[in-house]
């Protein structure tokens, strides 16, 4: 098994004391990415791992590193709805209005899975709502199109 399965199974996990280990034995694991491309920080995410997420944090972890998919850690936390984990990654300076592959953005991602909280924290972190996807269409129009009475308001406002 490489070293990096090791390392992402100890993030599945939850092993925090191994995590420590493996990132004291070869630091680089922190940046390298399996074959989707997933860093360590976006499988933690991914998986709500908080203590892993603060622990890759805490090793220098790139906050804004993307997937083969173009997600970065903050993106893919948004449609999940981890309030706490998206604000531990803005805190620390997540890029806000990143886009993937398909220009989607968090705040784009959070309103399509009708995520009100994740949407609210990005707003008051001041997310840009003008941007577009591939498709042409902001959060706005997203929300609009699924019907989603309250992000609409919090969108339109």
């Amino acid at each position: 098994m490489k070293d990096i399965d090791v390392f992402f199974e100890a993030i599945r996990s939850g092993d925090k004391d191994r995590l420590e280990a493996l990132i004291h034995i070869n630091p680089k694991l922190i940046s390298e990415k399996d074959a989707r491309g997933f860093t360590p920080l976006i499988l933690a995410t991914y998986f709500d791992n908080e203590v892993a997420t603060q622990l890759l944090i805490d090793h220098k972890a790139d906050l804004n590193a993307k997937d083969a998919s173009g997600n970065t850690a903050l993106i893919g936390v948004s449609f999940k709805g981890n309030i706490a984990i998206a604000t531990t990654l803005l805190e620390y300076g997540a890029d806000l209005n990143a886009v993937n592959n398909s220009g989607i953005t968090a705040l784009t991602f959070a309103a399509q899975y009708n995520k009100i909280d994740i949407v609210k924290l990005l707003l008051d972190y001041k997310a840009d709502t003008s941007i577009k996807d591939a498709d042409g269409k902001t959060a706005l129009d997203h929300a609009k199109d699924k019907k989603f009475t309250e992000l609409i308001a919090l969108l339109s406002s």
